[in-house]
Order: C-alpha cells, then structure tokens, then sequence
C-alpha cells in the first residue's frame, strides 16, 4: 500500500459557505469584472460586475423565497451552460436553498426519477421543449409545485415576484449555511444502473476552492484569468470552476452552443479552458485535416512531430537542443501559432479530465505553447482530487492530490480517496455509502498507482478489468485512449472477457471521414460503405498497431469490428459527460462482439 498527502495551503473554515464566499469577494472590490455576457448570438461581451452579479442573484433569491421556497428546498435546474444558469444556482443557495442540476439531454424518466429521489419543489428549466419533458412525468411528482422557463423569462418573473421581500430575510437565508449543511445534489451519469444522489457539502466546495486558488494561482488567479464554460454544468467539474472563479477571481463566460465554440473562443479569448480529451483530440484531428494534402499537411505533421519532441526534451537534464529549439521557433511561425488561435490566441493552460488524455496529446499542445493539466476527480470528489500544475506536471500521469488531499493505492492498486471534498454521502443509500466511504476513505473504483513523488497515474476502473480466457488481466483504457487518438476514430470499446484474446468495437466519426477520404484519394462514401472499405480497414489496422505499441502481447488487440452505428447520448450509448456506457454497448452489440471470435487461430 502506498500514500501520500498534499498539504493544504489555507486553513479550514467550518463556518463558510459558498455564501459566505460570494460576499467575501463583493467585500474586496465589488467594481471587479465577475462575468462577461452575450446578449445575442455573435455580438460583443459585455462585463457583469461583482455588484451587478450579486444584486441580480439577490432579485431572484428573493423571488424564490415569494414562490415558497424555504431553507433546504431543492430547486432543479436543467439547461445549456448560460449566465442565467450561474445566476440562478448561486440565488438557490443565497435563498438558503440545495441546486439539483439536470442535464438539458434528459429524458422524461430521468427527470422523474431525479426530481423524484432529490424531492425537487421548484424547476427551472431553460426552453418550453424541456418544460414539455418535465410535464410527462408532472404526474408522478406530486412536490413539484411550479416549473419556470428561462426562455419565457424566468428570470424576470422571479425578480418581480420577490420585490416586496425584505432584504433582510436574504439576510437571514443566506447565513444559514454552514460547512457541513447540503449544497446540491448530483446525480451521477449512470454508465451502469440507476444514477445515485451525490450529496455535496458548502464545505466540499469551498475548501477546494480556497486550496485551489492558491494552488492554481498561475493559471486561476492572475487578474488576466479569464475562463469560457462550455461543458455542461449540471457536470462537477464546469460547476466546480463556476465557483472557483468566485474565489480566485478569474472572469467567467458561458458559451451555450457548441457548434459556436470556435468564434466563441476568438472572441472571448480565454487564458485557461477546462475540456474533456475528446475536445482536444477533435482540435488535433481537424487542424491536420484542414491542412490538405501535399507539402501543407506535411509541414503540418513536421511542426506536430517538433512540438512532441520540444515537450519531451523539456524533461530531460539538458533541455531542447538548439537545433530543437531553432525547429520550434519556425514550427511556431508556420503553424503552431494558428492552432493557438484557434483556441482564442490567449491560452496559456487548459486543464483536461474524465478520461486520460494520452502522452502524445499532452507533448503536442505543451510543444505549441498551451499546457495541457491533465486531473482525476469524480463527482464524489466535487471534481478535481488530484492535478497537474504548471511546475509540478508530468505528463502521463494525473498529478500529485489537490492541496489539503490525500490518495492511497491498496495492494490491490484501488485508488482511494480522502480530504474536506469528499461528499458526505449517496442520498436516501445508507447501505452503498457505507461500503464507498470506509473510515473517512473514499473508494474510488478506479485502479492506478502512485510514484516516488506521490503522481497518480490511472491505469482503469476495476469493474472494467478484462480477464482473458488465459487469465491475463487488461486494463482497457490505455488501449482504447490510443486507439481513439486516430481521426477516422470516434469510440472504441475493448472486450476479451473470458476470451481467447483481447478485440475491439470501433465506431467512425462521421464529421472527420471526409476530410480523411479526400486527404487519401478516396471518393466519398457514408460511414456504413467506409467501414467496409479496404484502405479504412487498413488504415484501422495500422491504428491498433500503434495503440498495441503500449502493452504486451498477451494485452493487445488481435482484431476488430467496425460498426456503423456511432455511440451518442441520443442512443444511448453515452454518458452526458461523454462516457460510453460500457454494459448496454455489450448487451446490444453481443453479436458483433461473438463474431470476433468465431475463428480463434492468431
């Protein structure tokens, strides 16, 4: 068994609360910039300042008290990431109340089962298509006594509501909470089974808060940080930042739409994002498809090779050569300072998690100039436990725990977890905490292990370990992390549990195909004709070649089977925060995954 802890950096404060913290950071300067807003599609933003945010939150507050809500209500909230989706969970928690965030994806028995198990009184939902999923189950949630529609002026509606409330109940409501009083409750993704309540403290969020931003402090707390929300906040890890910047200062905006992100990011310009890998794999993969063909996509490929090789000289003794560093410099001018720009120009630092981002990503975006600060946290952890930091950062792995953090690797190599943002419990599951949380430890189900300078390194899940017929036990991640990386990729799930040996399914992505068909001479063709097409298969074969590369023999991929049905959050197959869902992908595709196996010569 191995261990090791982070000290904290600021002193616990049993009394505070995200409350608490808010009118901390209007006290210091309340002229500050908070937020910056779009009023519409395209136009200019616009600076929220802390006073402004705080009055606007204080309005709403006040009209949640006049709709009835009173201390410990929960209030949902299901939307896109957007300003009125920050200014209304912080007027939750400013009206005493517990947030429950919705992913605006869900579907009808979703939303029953988490208004109905969190015992939601009042929905905020963000269009009236949301509210019509909300009315098929209104039914069955008998404590639901309104839902008001951001679209239709929600928030207006509230603000007039709560005119005549006094301020002094605000007051009163917002001094409530303590450290240890409930905040929100989350409900997992469910990549198997029911979702579970994550019940999360003020004191989860603010200790990692004030630990991080003065852990972070290079990239959080500068007075240029400034971050654009673009994943989902009902996820921990867009909520946990959401609150960051309350305390590190940073300027936040909402981008709401994904297919806008890129004009988003030039205009906002932010100086850190916060991704899951499959973002930057896409960056990655478009930038060397709109390269073309001929000598632009071999300059490309040339500046992608110099900026690996520029990281990873980082780490040795001598650093970059000259000669390396000569490279670099034209790299840099021919192309790296265009994919900086495609992230807005300003990005120092990006901070990636919910998978593992791979070592070759991670040289690439530090070669050209953006740091790439790769963490491990799961919702139980009010998102990031452990992290990378601009001088502590090893790339491979996940980083040493958050300040005031500790981790432990059992001989078994599970990772577990403990410190002040561990959540208190699974709602209304006494019986599954129980068995999760063992004397202040968290059991993560993740499996890794932990160097002589205390980094973690994730390895896989340990409900997802394959033993293959010949009892060697294979972690999948590594494999299908590498395999993803290709651009005709788009998800792969590795099988061989009590097989022969170890195959894959691999699924296209239908948005880089023909890009890579024209790069190759290739008409265009769907998705369901290049799966079967000999230069694709070749090329995937090369692919899994590559992704074998990290593992032995007895771990590597012999064969796979291409489908021609992507997994998405529409069919199922994903989770919100983009996971696959592991078990209903082997349950529907059992066939295919026989198939690989109906001839076991190698």
């Amino acid at each position: 068994m191995t261990d090791t802890t982070s000290p904290a950096l600021v002193p616990p404060d049993p009394a505070a609360s995200i409350c608490t913290m808010l009118a901390a950071r209007l006290a210091r300067d309340p002229d500050d910039v908070f937020a910056e807003r779009q009023t519409g599609l395209g136009e200019t933003w616009q600076p929220v300042t802390v006073a402004a945010f705080v009055a606007e939150v204080r309005a709403i507050a006040k009209g949640l008290v006049a709709s009835g809500i009173e201390p410990g209500d929960r209030v949902a909230i299901m939307s896109r990431t957007r300003y009125e989706w920050t200014l209304v969970d912080f007027a939750v928690w400013v009206a005493g109340a517990v947030g429950v965030p919705v992913y605006e994806t869900s579907s009808a028995e979703q939303v029953r089962w988490i208004a109905s198990d969190s015992g939601v009184r009042l929905a905020v939902v963000e269009t009236a298509a949301h509210a019509a999923v909300v009315a098929q189950v209104r039914n069955d949630l008998p404590g639901l006594t309104e839902v008001l529609v951001i679209d239709e002026d929600a928030v207006g509606t509230l603000v007039a509501r709560g005119a005549d409330v006094p301020d002094t109940e605000v007051d009163r409501r917002s001094a409530l909470a303590r450290g240890d009083d409930l905040a929100t409750v989350i409900y997992t993704s469910g990549t198997t089974g029911r979702p579970k309540g994550v019940e999360l403290t003020h004191g989860n969020f603010v200790e990692l808060c004030r630990n991080g931003a003065v852990g972070l402090a290079e990239v959080v707390s500068k007075p240029t940080s400034r971050t654009l929300l673009f994943m989902p906040l009902a996820h921990v890890f867009a909520r946990f930042i959401q609150v960051l910047c309350v305390e590190s200062g940073a300027v936040m905006g909402h981008a709401p739409d994904t297919r806008n992100l890129l004009p988003d990011l030039a205009s906002f310009q932010p100086s850190y994002l916060l991704a899951v890998p499959r973002v930057f794999e896409k960056v990655y993969n478009s930038a060397e498809q709109k390269a073309g063909s001929g000598a632009a996509l071999r300059i490309f490929r040339w500046a992608a090779k110099v900026a690996i090789a520029y990281s990873r000289a980082l780490e040795t003794p001598d650093g970059p050569s000259a000669a390396l560093r000569a490279q670099h410099r034209l790299a840099d001018r021919l192309v790296h300072r265009k994919l900086r720009a495609v992230l807005g120009g300003r990005a120092e630092f990006a901070v990636s998690g919910g998978a593992p981002l791979g070592e070759r990503l991670g040289h690439f975006y530090r070669g050209i100039g953006v740091q790439v600060l790769e963490g491990y946290g799961l919702t139980e952890t009010t998102a990031p436990t452990a992290v990378n930091r601009p001088g502590l950062t090893k790339i491979g792995t996940v980083g040493p725990p958050m300040p005031g953090t500790s981790v432990r690797v059992d001989d078994d190599d599970q990772i577990w977890i403990a410190g002040p943002h561990v959540f208190r419990g699974y709602r209304h599951m006494p019986e599954e905490t129980a068995e999760t949380v063992v004397d202040g430890w968290f059991r993560t189900g993740d499996i890794g292990t932990l160097d002589e300078d205390g980094y973690l390194r994730i390895t896989g899940r340990s409900k997802e370990i394959i033993v293959t017929a010949g009892g060697k036990n294979v972690a999948p991640a590594v494999l299908e992390d590498r395999l993803r990386g290709h651009p005709l990729v788009s998800q792969v799930v590795v099988v061989g549990d009590q097989r022969p040996f170890i195959g894959a399914l691999v699924t296209l992505d239908a948005e880089m195909l023909p890009g890579w068909l024209a790069m190759h001479g290739l008409p265009p063709m769907d998705v369901v004709a290049a799966a079967a097409h000999p230069q694709v298969r070749e090329a995937l074969d090369r692919a899994v070649d590559r992704a074998n590369e990290a593992v032995s023999r007895a771990e590597s991929i012999r064969k796979i089977e291409v489908l021609t049905t992507d997994f998405t959050e529409a069919n199922g197959y994903l989770t919100p925060s983009l996971k696959v869902k592991r078990a209903a992908v082997l349950r529907d595709f059992a066939a295919r995954v026989d198939a690989l196996y109906v001839d076991t010569r190698d």
